[in-house]
């Protein structure tokens, strides 16, 4: 029989460890080995139990789950899940936990807590998956039964007339993006082209990811609002509950937000980004996919490519989770595989000397 994946729970709540333990034993290829309550009894256990993924509260008695993830992922690194609460303040932990080397998170409900977390079921255990194939490194950071909807669900795939000659970059990522995009964004210098981005993300945590960027890049970067001007020099973030696209307002590209249906079961998705660029930009578009599980933003991205836009994808070395890349590269749709450290560079080298050349296949 196929090795499960054995997680272990660890959080405060009697009710969020029983939720999580049952979500998890439903699933034929997981199972819950263990719950603690705080970081010191589970310290002992995963030396007993050898859990092959945790789930982590952020906020626990005893030892704050920071201060035990950094010790974690230094002594012992492994796959760990956060699970933080739906506020701003938890959204600014969550995000040091990732930069700490926490694969992903999941949100914990404010009301109702019990019902929420099993809403939440096929997000947490396929998250849970995805964490069990990350690529941990030692550091000193939808609905059940839902149809996989096609980004047609959203808007057609229409090749037109480019009436702009401007720029313009879109990135797309899921499991370990947040820092991934974090590495693309901090290296774009101030001038650079309009960055459009979608990450896989609730609605409460995408302003904050936005702002911390902000924060640490010499380009603006803000949560995308509907019908805004696409400027240079500037990042738009997709905000959680919608879809980001980009549209044509005569020579100026402007922001559209969508809450249509879920494609690939995620909204924003990455491939409504991508085939919005593909229909207005073309081959002034350049589109980036990274690391995350699935398929979304594949046939966005080769749409990109066979308008002419230039495409990369991020290597399996670098990557955290190699499903999208892997997928994207499989299916033809990009025309460079690069580490993450050098794709930002080249980017700006490749729209530098771009003279209006084609890439189609």
């Amino acid at each position: 029989m196929k090795h499960k994946i054995k997680v272990l729970v660890i959080d405060d709540s009697a009710m969020i460890r029983s939720v999580m333990k049952e979500i998890i034993n439903r699933e034929k290829d997981m199972q819950c080995v263990g719950v603690a309550p705080d970081p010191l009894e589970a310290r002992e256990m995963i030396k007993a139990l050898n859990p092959d993924v945790l789930t982590l509260d952020v906020e626990m008695p005893k030892m704050d789950g920071l201060d035990f993830l950094e010790r974690l992922m230094r002594l012992r690194p492994m796959p760990v899940l956060m699970v933080s609460t739906l506020t701003e303040l938890g959204s600014d932990v969550t995000f040091r936990s990732l930069e700490l080397g926490a694969v992903d998170f999941v949100a914990k409900p404010k009301l109702d807590i019990k019902r929420g977390m099993e809403e939440y079921a096929v997000e947490i255990t396929d998250k849970i998956r995805a964490a069990a194939q990350a690529r941990i490194r030692q550091k000193s950071v939808a609905l059940e039964g839902k149809e996989k909807l096609s980004a047609d669900v959203i808007l057609p795939s229409v090749a037109g007339r480019y009436s702009s000659t401007e720029k313009l970059i879109v990135i797309g990522a899921s499991t370990g993006g947040t820092e991934a995009i974090k590495d693309v964004l901090v290296k774009l210098p101030a001038d650079a082209p309009a960055v459009l981005v979608t990450q896989h993300m609730p609605e409460h945590f995408t302003k904050s990811f936005a702002d911390r960027l902000d924060t640490l890049c010499r380009i603006s970067v803000k949560e995308a609002e509907h019908n805004e001007r696409i400027l240079p020099g500037h990042a738009y973030i997709a905000p959680g509950h919608s879809h980001l696209l980009v549209k044509r307002s005569g020579a100026n590209y402007m922001t559209k937000l969508d809450q249509g249906e879920l494609v690939n079961r995620h909204r924003p998705s990455v491939d409504v980004l991508f085939r919005s660029a593909a229909n207005v930009a073309g081959a002034n578009a350049l589109g980036i996919i990274l690391t995350g599980m699935g398929k979304d933003g594949v046939q966005g991205l080769l749409e990109m490519r066979q308008t002419g836009s230039f495409t990369i994808a991020q290597d399996e070395a670098t990557c955290v989770v190699f499903g999208m890349p892997k997928e994207a590269i499989a299916a033809g749709s990009a025309c460079e595989v690069l580490p993450l450290q050098n794709i930002a560079r080249r980017t700006m080298e490749y729209l530098a000397a771009q003279g209006g050349k084609s890439n189609r296949i």
